[in-house]
C-alpha cells in the first residue's frame, strides 16, 4: 500500500498529510494496552463494585426480562448491531420492517394516528413535543408551556434546558387545579408518583385555550388503561424500556413519539413508511419529508439526526414474541402485584395517597419517611422518596419472595387479597396488536426464524465493509460488546443511591480521563446520548460562558458552508444566528471570508463550528490560524469531533485551538451504529467551560439554569463499557496506529480509483485524510448515470454505498476506516472499477441509457427467476458481476424503491398480510 503511494513508512504518510503545527510529539497519557482477557477481567472488577439492590424506584425505569431468543439473536448479534442507518433502503428491509413494527406497537397502544421510529429518551421526546407544539400553534399568543407537577423530574429538567433558549416559559402546576393559558401542556399518565386519572377534561381545557396536549405515558400500562389517544391527546411520548430492554443505568432505550395525522409534517426524527419497488412490490423506506428535521438547517426546531433503532427493534421483538395476550398478561401480573402489596399495606394500617394506580403505590409515610427509606437501604431495597411519602413501583421481574421482603419493612405480610386500582371508565376496551405479525411468532422456534429472516434482508459489517464517509463504520470487537449484558451494568437503575454505583462512577472517571488524553481537553461530560445532543450541549456551554461574563449579546455562530445540517440546527436551538463562511476551491475554509466575517460580527461573535479534518476529507493547513482569528474577536471554537478517527494519537483538538468538541463514541470509539442508534456524543471542554457542562437531571438548581440535555446523568451509560474496552485494549500505540492506518486506507483507495473517478479534494502533497470524495458529476452531466445509480449497483456487488451527495451534490464520499484488510479494500476497489467499465459500455452505446445494469440496479432474486430476460446485458452480469460471487451472494430483497411514490402515499403502519405471505414463500 505504501509502495503504491510512493511512501517509505507511516511516519512519512502522516508528515505529508497532517500539518506540522498541530502534530502531537509526545505519547498520550494512557496505560499500555491489555489483552482481551485481561481487559475484561479489569472491567469485571469494576462491575463488581456495583451493588444490585432490590429496586422499586420506578420514575420511568423498570426491571424487565429480555427474552433469551431476543438477547442472543438480536442484541448480541452483529448482523443487527453493526448495520448502518437505513438510508439505502433496498438493503435495509429487515430493519425497516422491525422499525415499522415498533411504530405499529406505539400506534396501537397509544391509539394515535402515527408514530416515529423512536427518539433518544423520554426527556428528549418531551422536549421535541414541546417544540412541535409551538410549531402547531403559531396563532397562539401564549409563550407558556405548562407541565403537570406529577411528571418525571428528569423530564422537567430536560424541558427547562430546551425551553430556555427557545424563549419558552415552563410553568409547573397541578393540572387538576386548572390549566393556564399556554401553547401546549405535558401531562403524565400514569403520573410519576403513580396516580391514574382520566385526562379527558384536562385535555379539553388545553384545547379550549388553543394549546397542544402532550401526554407522557407507559406502553405496558396502556395494555390495561384507556389510551391517551381516546382522551383527545395530540401527541403521546414515553419510553419503551420495559419492553424487554435492560435499565442500563439510564440507557440506551428507545423513546416513543406518537401524534395526530395533522402534525405529521412537523414530527421530529425518522418515520418508516411504505412504498413500492421497480416491480411494484411493497417495500419500506424512511419517509423523506419527515425522516430528519435537521435538514431544515438554521430553520430547524430540532437537530435530531438519529434514533435508538436497535432498542426500538428489541421493543418491537418483545411485542411480537409475547403478542397481545402476552403483553396483557404481563401488565395484569404487574398490576396484580401492586394490588397485593397495596392490600397488605392497608391491612397493616398504612394509607395510600391515591385511589387509582397501575404499578406504582404512593405510601403516606409522614415523619417516618427518612427512617423507613434508611432501613430499606440497609436491607438492600431501593424506594423512591417523595414529600412525606414513599413510592413503590412494581415490575415483571419482582418475585413473591421479594414482595415479602419489601412488606416486612412496613410490618406487613403478603396475602392473596388484591386492592382494586382503577374504575371501569379507565379500563381499556379497544383492541391492540391485532396485526398478524403480533400473532404469529410466540414460540422460540418461530421467533428465531423471524429474526433470522429480517437479519438476512439487511447488509451489515458482518458481511462486508460499509465505506461511508463521515460515518466511520469500523470494527465493533466482540470483547468490547460482551460487558453490555453483564447484570451489574445492565440491571442498574439510573437513580439508584450513589453508594451502590461505585463501579459505574469509577468507569465514568476512567473513561473521562481516557477521552481527555485522546483529545487534549481538560474535562468531559458523558451525558449527551447522541452526536446531536453533544453538539447541543457544547453550544449550551458556550452560550452560558458568554452569559456568565455579561456578554449575552454574543449570538452569532459562524459555520462553513460544507457543514453537516446538524451544525446550523444545533446553533439555532441555543438561539444563535447562523452566518455561513465560504469554502475555497480546495474545500478549505476561505480565510479571507472568515477574516471579513469575524471583523463584521466581532462584538456579537459567539462561536465558530468547524469539522476537523474537514468534511471534505483533508487536514486544513490553517486550522490554528482559523482558531486564533475567532479567539481574537472573543469567540469560542467548536471543533466537531465527527472525524476524530483520523486524529487520535496524532493531534489534539483541545491543544490546537478547540474550546469544545463532541466525540462520537459510535464512530471513533467503537460503539456500533445499531442500524441507526444507539450513539453517544460526550463533550470535551477546556477548563474555562467546565462549569457549564451538563449536570445530573435530578440535581438541585434554579429553574432558569440549564441542568440536563438527557434524562439520565450519564446518558446511555450501558454502552460506555464498549469505549472503555476499546481504549483499554488498544493503548496509546494502538490508538495512534489506528489513526495512521485509517489515513493509509483512504489514500490507498483514492489512488486506486483516481483514474476512474477523480478525487475532488486533496490536501498538501496530493493526499487525503481518512476519507475521500470522488466526483461523479462529469459522468452525471455528460451521460446521465448518477451517484445514486452507482450506489444501487454496488449492492449487486455486495457492498453498501458510500455517502451520497454530501457534502457536495453529485459525489460519493468513501471512508474505509482502519478495520478493513487489504483484501477487502481491493474487493471494493475492484467493484468500483468494474462499475466504471460498465459506465463506459453505456458511453460507447453498447447499452442504452435507460436499460443497463446501473439504472436497473439493484437486481433481486426475482430478476434471476424471470421467465423472460430481454435486457441487453447478461443475467449473470446483473446478479454476479465479479468472479466467485455466486458462492457467497448477498441478494437485495427488493429492486430499486420508488421514493416519490412513498412520499405521495405516506403509509407508516404494518404491511398487509399478503406481504408477509410472500416473504415466507
Amino acid at each position: 500500500m505504501l509502495d503504491l503511494l510512493g511512501l517509505a513508512d507511516l511516519n512519512e504518510l502522516v508528515a505529508k498529510t497532517l500539518p506540522a503545527a498541530i502534530r502531537k510529539t509526545e505519547p498520550m497519557d494512557l496505560a499500555e494496552g491489555l489483552a482481551e482477557t485481561d481487559a475484561l477481567a479489569e472491567l469485571a472488577a469494576l462491575a463488581e463494585q456495583n451493588q444490585l439492590a432490590l429496586n422499586f424506584i420506578g420514575m420511568g425505569y423498570y426491571g424487565s426480562h429480555t427474552p433469551a431468543v431476543i438477547q442472543r439473536n438480536l442484541l448480541e448479534n452483529p448482523g443487527w448491531y453493526t448495520a448502518y442507518t437505513p438510508y439505502q433502503a433496498e438493503i435495509s428491509q429487515g430493519r425497516l420492517e422491525m422499525l415499522l413494527n415498533f411504530q405499529q406497537v406505539v400506534i396501537d397502544l397509544t391509539a394515535m394516528d402515527l408514530a416515529n421510529a423512536s427518539l433518544l429518551d423520554e426527556g428528549t421526546a418531551a422536549a421535541e413535543a414541546m417544540t412541535m407544539a409551538r410549531r402547531q400553534q403559531r396563532s397562539n399568543a401564549s409563550n407558556v408551556f405548562f407541565v403537570d407537577q406529577d411528571c418525571h423530574p428528569q423530564t422537567l429538567a430536560v424541558l427547562r434546558t430546551r425551553a430556555r433558549f427557545f424563549g419558552y416559559e415552563v410553568v409547573v402546576g397541578d393540572a387538576e387545579a386548572g390549566i393556564p393559558d399556554c401553547f401546549g401542556a405535558l401531562l403524565q399518565y400514569p403520573g410519576s408518583s403513580g396516580q391514574v386519572r382520566d385526562l379527558s377534561g384536562q385535555i379539553d381545557s388545553i384545547h379550549a385555550k388553543g394549546g397542544f396536549a402532550v401526554v407522557a405515558s407507559d406502553l405496558l400500562a396502556l395494555a390495561l388503561l384507556k389510551p391517551p389517544g381516546e382522551m383527545g391527546a395530540d401527541a403521546v411520548i414515553g419510553s419503551s424500556q420495559r419492553f424487554g430492554v435492560p435499565m442500563g443505568f439510564g440507557g440506551p432505550h428507545a423513546a416513543f413519539f406518537a401524534f395526530r395525522d395533522a402534525a405529521k409534517r412537523s414530527a421530529p426524527g425518522r418515520i418508516i413508511g411504505r412504498s413500492i419497488d421497480a416491480r411494484g412490490r411493497l417495500a419500506l423506506r424512511m419517509a423523506m419529508q419527515t425522516r430528519e428535521q435537521h435538514i431544515r438547517r438554521e430553520k430547524a426546531t430540532s437537530n435530531i439526526c438519529t434514533s435508538q433503532a436497535l432498542l426500538a427493534v428489541m421493543a418491537a421483538a418483545y411485542a411480537i414474541y409475547h403478542g397481545p395476550e402476552g403483553i396483557r398478561r404481563i401488565a395484569s401480573e404487574v398490576h396484580a402485584k401492586a394490588g397485593r402489596v397495596a392490600a397488605a399495606l392497608q391491612q397493616a394500617g398504612w394509607k395510600l395517597r391515591y385511589e387509582h394506580w397501575f404499578d406504582t403505590l404512593c405510601v403516606e409515610s409522614g415523619h417516618k419517611t427518612a427512617s423507613l427509606e434508611g432501613a430499606a437501604r440497609k436491607a438492600g431495597i431501593n424506594l423512591r422518596v417523595l414529600p412525606d411519602a414513599l413510592g413503590i413501583s412494581l415490575d415483571e421481574t419482582h418475585t413473591e419472595a421479594q414482595l415479602e421482603q419489601l412488606l416486612a419493612l412496613f410490618g406487613a405480610s403478603l396475602t392473596s387479597e388484591v386492592t382494586e386500582a382503577f374504575p371501569a371508565t379507565l379500563q381499556r376496551q379497544s383492541a391492540y396488536l391485532t396485526h398478524p405479525i403480533f400473532n404469529s411468532h410466540h414460540s422460540e422456534t418461530e421467533m428465531l426464524r423471524y429474526l433470522r429472516r429480517m437479519e438476512h434482508r439487511d447488509l451489515a459489517l458482518n458481511q462486508a465493509m460499509i465505506p461511508l464517509g463521515s460515518c466511520t463504520m469500523k470494527l465493533n470487537a466482540t470483547s468490547e460488546m460482551l460487558p453490555i449484558t453483564w447484570p451489574r451494568f445492565a440491571q442498574m437503575h439510573p437513580f439508584a443511591p450513589e453508594e451502590q454505583t461505585h463501579g459505574y462512577q469509577q468507569l465514568f472517571r476512567q473513561l473521562e480521563q481516557m477521552l481527555c488524553a485522546c483529545t487534549g481537553y481538560d474535562a468531559m461530560s458523558l451525558q449527551p446520548n447522541a452526536g446531536s445532543q453533544g453538539e447541543y450541549a457544547g453550544l449550551l456551554a458556550i452560550a452560558e460562558y458568554h452569559r456568565s461574563r455579561g456578554e449575552s449579546q454574543r449570538d452569532v455562530c459562524l459555520i462553513p458552508e460544507s457543514a453537516h445540517g446538524t451544525n446550523p440546527a444545533s446553533a439555532q436551538m441555543v438561539n444563535m444566528k447562523v452566518v455561513v463562511v465560504r469554502c475555497d476551491e480546495q474545500g478549505n475554509v476561505d480565510l479571507d471570508d472568515l477574516q471579513a466575517k469575524v471583523q463584521q460580527y466581532s462584538a456579537n461573535l459567539a462561536a465558530l463550528m468547524v469539522t476537523y479534518p474537514s468534511t471534505h476529507g483533508v487536514f486544513e493547513e490553517d486550522i490554528r490560524r482559523i482558531c486564533d482569528l475567532v479567539h481574537e474577536h472573543g469567540g469560542q471554537v467548536y471543533i466537531d469531533g465527527a472525524n476524530l478517527n483520523a486524529m487520535v494519537g496524532l493531534a489534539e483538538p483541545g491543544r490546537f485551538g478547540g474550546d469544545v468538541s463532541h466525540l462520537n463514541l459510535h464512530k471513533t470509539f467503537c460503539i456500533p451504529h445499531g442500524g441507526g442508534g444507539p450513539g453517544m456524543g460526550p463533550i470535551g471542554v477546556r477548563s474555562h467551560l467546565t462549569p457549564f457542562l451538563p449536570r445530573n437531571p435530578l440535581s438541585e438548581g434554579s429553574s432558569d439554569t440549564p441542568l440536563a440535555v438527557s434524562s439520565a446523568m450519564a446518558g446511555s451509560a450501558a454502552i460506555l463499557p464498549i469505549s472503555w474496552m476499546y481504549i483499554r485494549m488498544m493503548g496509546p500505540q494502538g490508538l495512534k496506529l489506528a489513526s495512521e492506518i485509517a489515513i493509509l486506507n483512504a489514500n490507498y483507495i483514492a489512488r486506486r480509483l483516481d483514474a476512474a473517478f477523480p478525487v475532488l479534494y486533496r490536501g498538501r502533497s496530493g493526499l487525503v485524510a481518512h476519507e475521500c470524495i470522488i466526483d461523479i458529476r462529469p459522468i452525471k452531466n455528460g451521460l446521465g448515470i448518477s451517484e445514486e445509480d452507482i450506489a444501487k449497483r454496488l449492492m449487486d456487488y455486495g457492498f453498501h454505498a458510500p455517502t451520497m451527495s454530501f457534502p457536495v451534490p453529485g459525489t460519493l464520499m468513501i471512508e474505509p476506516t482502519e478495520s478493513e484488510s487489504l483484501a477487502e479494500l481491493d474487493r471494493f476497489c475492484d467493484a468500483m472499477l468494474k462499475i466504471r467499465d460498465e459506465i463506459a459500455r453505456v458511453e460507447s452505446g453498447e447499452w442504452p441509457l435507460d436499460n443497463n445494469p446501473l439504472v436497473r440496479a439493484p437486481h433481486s432474486l426475482a430478476d434471476l427467476t424471470d421467465a423472460e430476460w430481454s435486457r441487453p446485458y447478461p443475467r449473470e452480469l446483473a446478479v454476479c458481476p465479479l468472479p466467485g460471487m455466486s458462492q457467497d451472494k448477498y441478494w437485495p430483497p427488493v429492486n430499486r424503491i420508488d421514493n416519490v411514490y412513498g412520499d405521495r402515499n405516506l403509509v407508516c403502519t404494518c404491511l398487509p398480510l399478503s406481504a408477509y405471505m410472500e416473504s415466507a414463500e
